[in-house]
C-alpha cells in the first residue's frame, strides 16, 4: 500500500427531507448565490424545497448551468457573485451544477483570467465557500474537490482538483432522485462504475481493504442498478444507489492505491468534440481500454473476475476476456451503447480526438504512464 494523506470535509446530511436542515449549516448573516441547471428543480418543488429551509437568508439565483457546464455560461455567475458580494454558494442538481459551483467558487476571488485555473492549473489561494443539494448521484462531485470544465469556444474540457473547493456540506435525498428520466440514471450508474474501475482495475497493491470496498460498491451497482430504472420509487434502492455513487470517488477508496485515469481522460476529448454525455464516453471507452491493456491489468482483471463476476474457472485469458464482456454487456443492459458507432460516431472522427489528446498533453496516461498517443488510438479503434 502507498503512502497517503486522507482528508473529506464535507458534512453530508443524509435521508429524506433532510433539505430542510440546511439552515444551520450556513454562516449567520451570509448572502447566498443559489446555482442549479435546466430548471427540473424548479418544475419538482426541490428549488422551493430549498428556498423555504433558508428562511431569513439573504439569497440570489442562477440557473441554466449546462451538463458538462460551461466556461462560458460560468463566468456570467461570477460577474454576478462579484457585483452582489456573495460570499456563500449553494448548488443545487447534479455533478454539473456542483462542479460548475466549484469552478465559480474559486474564480469570484481570483486575480487574473480564470480560465488558468483550468487550462494553467494557476495556484488558488482562497474560495468562496458552499454547499450542495445532490439530485442526480453519479458523479461524486459532492464529497470531493474536483470540477471539470468546458470551453465552449475552443472544445476544451479540462479539469482542477483543490482543496478549497470541497463542499462544506451536501444533502443526499434519495427521494429528490425518483423524477430523474431512465438516461440519467443509467448515467449516474456508469459514471459512478467506471470511477470505481479506475482507482481499482489497476495493478495489484496488497490493499486489501480499499479492494474489499472498491468490489463491494461495484457489485451494489449490478444488483441495484437494474432495479432502479425497473422502480424508480423505491426508497431502498435509491439510497443505496446515491450512497455508493459518493462513496465512488470522495477519496476513501483511492487512498494507497495507484490509479487510472485514463478512460476519462479520452471521454473527455469524445465529449468535447461530440458532445455525447459524459458517462456516454466512459461506456465507449472502457471496455477497449481494458482491452487494450489487459495484460498490463492481469492481476486486478482476474481479481475482479472472480470477485465481482463470479468467474473462476477456465482459461485466465478467457475469464478476463469473460469480464470485460460482462462490464460491457452490464452498461448495455442500461441502454448504454458501448461503441461509437451507437452515436454515430465513425472512423473519420479518430484522428480529430488523437490531436486533441496530443494539444491537451494527454501523452503519458494510466497507472503507469504508458497509454501513448498510439495507444489512445488504438482503443479508439477497438471502441468503433
Amino acid at each position: 500500500m502507498q503512502n497517503f494523506v486522507f482528508h473529506n470535509p464535507t458534512r453530508i446530511l443524509f435521508g429524506e427531507g433532510q433539505i430542510a436542515a440546511i439552515g444551520p449549516e450556513i454562516p449567520s448573516g451570509a448572502r447566498v448565490l443559489i446555482t442549479y441547471g435546466g430548471g427540473s428543480v424548479v418544475k419538482t418543488g426541490t428549488l422551493a424545497e430549498v428556498k423555504a429551509a433558508l428562511g431569513e437568508t439573504d439569497y440570489l439565483e442562477f440557473g441554466g448551468i449546462e451538463p458538462n457546464p460551461t466556461y462560458e455560461t460560468l463566468m456570467q455567475a461570477v460577474e454576478l457573485a462579484r457585483r452582489e458580494k456573495v460570499d456563500f454558494l449553494l448548488a443545487v442538481g447534479g455533478g454539473s451544477v456542483i462542479d460548475g459551483t466549484k469552478f465559480i467558487a474559486a474564480a469570484i476571488p481570483f486575480e487574473g483570467e480564470p480560465w488558468d485555473i483550468l487550462a494553467k492549473q494557476a495556484p488558488i489561494t482562497s474560495a468562496v465557500p458552499f454547499g450542495s443539494v445532490l439530485t442526480l448521484p453519479a458523479t461524486g462531485s459532492e464529497m470531493n474537490a474536483g470540477s471539470v470544465i468546458t470551453r465552449r469556444a475552443t472544445h476544451d474540457k479540462l479539469a482542477f482538483i483543490h482543496p478549497l473547493v470541497f463542499p462544506r456540506f451536501s444533502v443526499l435525498d434519495p427521494t429528490k432522485t425518483y423524477t430523474l428520466p431512465p438516461r440519467q440514471v443509467a448515467n449516474g450508474i456508469v459514471d459512478a462504475f467506471v470511477h470505481i474501475a479506475e482507482q481499482y482495475l489497476t495493478y495489484p497493491a496488497d490493499a486489501k481493504v480499499q479492494d474489499r470496498f472498491a468490489e463491494g460498491l461495484l457489485l451494489t451497482l449490478i444488483e441495484e442498478g437494474p432495479k432502479a430504472l425497473a422502480e424508480p420509487e423505491n426508497y431502498a434502492v435509491r439510497a443505496n444507489l446515491m450512497w455508493t455513487a459518493t462513496l465512488a470517488l470522495n477519496g476513501l477508496i483511492g487512498a494507497g492505491v495507484p490509479q487510472d485515469w485514463a478512460t476519462h481522460m479520452v471521454g473527455h476529448e469524445i465529449t468535447a468534440l461530440h458532445g455525447l454525455d459524459h458517462a456516454q464516453t466512459l461506456a465507449v471507452v472502457l471496455p477497449a481500454m481494458l482491452q487494450v491493456r489487459r495484460f498490463d491489468k492481469r492481476g486486478k482483471l482476474l481479481q475482479y473476475a472472480e470477485r465481482v463476476w463470479g468467474l473462476r474457472d477456465g482459461d485466465v485469458d478467457a475469464r478476463i476476456g469473460a469480464a470485460i464482456e460482462r462490464t460491457r454487456d452490464f452498461f448495455e443492459s442500461l441502454q448504454v451503447p458501448t461503441r461509437l458507432s451507437g452515436y454515430g460516431i465513425g472512423a473519420e472522427a479518430i484522428p480529430p480526438l488523437v490531436d486533441q489528446l496530443e494539444r491537451h498533453g494527454m501523452t503519458a496516461l494510466g497507472e503507469r504512464q504508458d497509454v501513448d498517443l498510439a495507444r489512445s488510438r488504438q482503443v479508439l479503434e477497438l471502441a468503433l
